[in-house]
């Protein structure tokens, strides 16, 4: 489908154009609601699993909160990197360097000169730090005309190479009270990290699927000519999409810095690897022109939840990077086939 041309049914053109595709319903829902409800259904089977494996802390409803509110708290800062991952992914884009870049930001924040400005100057600086190292990526990309894989790369290690030089090698400690208290911080009995991450989902979720950017994105992904020829600065589109990454690890790296009360060189460490895992199994196609927030949100829950189901029950980690990798390779195998058995079983019927 052309960039320019209207959706088939009711839902938002980005769902429609890039989700689903034109005509894929079945029974109702589309391509995109099927998945998210195996998604769904994924976290029910975990859930099961859980009480079956510990029925002491599924038995208690104080303690099923509690750790309903810890797997959500674990899933808050990795959630807000996928976000952006998510948009620069559907954009036809990747980025290594995501755990980099909050991991630079926060170390840059944590400064002693920093944090003399305040609560407004760390979280400042975060969030500059993180857009102007979007912008060095998207600059990279459209203007240099370097392949993504190789510039966030190369940004990845310098990011952390500058981390480090800023730091000392040393772990920075952050002494301002606002930014420590985030992540103890409650509203309306729902932790603040949690309600950060539902804000920056739903702005997410209305600029892919109710703004011409999050249009512009899907057709860039889909087809950079075609979206070329309609029109749209491919350039400088690719670039804000950095640029709306780099954003997403600056809030990151305050969040992290919250629960941790401190940033390192080292901190973050595989956030790339987790976020395009997430994406991915929410559906967002590798090759870009489609995705979902929602479904990349589905999927942090995934793999938090199976982190959580490893702790309880004092499993080793090596297992559970196994299975991690088993569901990833799961997930890109379904991309391929897209979903063809299950087209072919709506059809006969």
């Amino acid at each position: 489908m052309s960039a320019t041309e209207a959706p088939a049914s009711p839902v938002s053109p980005a769902d429609e154009r890039t989700t689903t595709g034109p005509g894929r319903r079945w029974g109702g829902l589309s391509e995109t609601a099927l998945r998210n409800l195996a998604l769904v259904g994924v976290l029910v089977v975990l859930v099961i699993i859980g009480a079956v494996t510990r029925p002491d802390l599924y038995g208690d409803p104080v303690r099923v909160r509690d750790n309903v509110f810890t797997i959500l708290e674990q899933a808050s800062v990795i959630g807000v990197v996928t976000v952006g991952m998510t948009f620069v992914i559907i954009g036809g884009g990747i980025d290594l360097s995501v755990g980099a870049i909050v991991a630079l930001a926060g170390v840059w924040c944590t400064t002693v000169a920093t944090q003399s400005y305040g609560t407004f100057g760390m979280i400042f600086t975060a969030l500059t730090v993180g857009l102007c190292v979007g912008l060095v990526n998207g600059g990279l990309i459209s203007y240099g005309r370097l392949v993504p894989f190789i510039a966030t790369l190369a940004m990845m290690v310098a990011a952390r190479g500058l981390a480090a030089s800023i730091s000392g090698k040393q772990t920075q400690v952050s002494e301002n009270r606002t930014i420590n208290a985030i992540a103890s911080t409650d509203v309306l009995g729902i932790p603040l990290l949690v309600v950060i991450l539902a804000v920056v989902v739903a702005a997410g979720w209305v600029l892919l699927n109710r703004t011409t950017f999050g249009r512009r994105t899907v057709a860039v992904g889909g087809n950079r000519e075609a979206a070329r020829l309609a029109g749209i600065n491919v350039t400088r589109h690719t670039m804000l999409l950095y640029a709306l990454s780099g954003l997403c690890c600056g809030i990151a790296a305050i969040m992290l810095t919250s629960l941790s009360t401190s940033a390192q060189a080292g901190a973050a460490n595989l956030y790339e690897l987790d976020a395009i895992a997430a994406a991915i199994i929410g559906g967002t196609l590798l090759s870009g022109g489609r995705g979902s927030i929602i479904g990349s949100l589905l999927g942090v829950l995934v793999f938090s939840t199976i982190t959580n189901l490893f702790a309880i029950n004092n499993l080793a980690t090596e297992v559970q990077n196994m299975v991690k990798g088993g569901i990833i390779v799961a997930a890109v195998l379904v991309q391929q086939v897209r979903f063809k058995s299950l087209t072919t079983i709506f059809a006969r019927t």
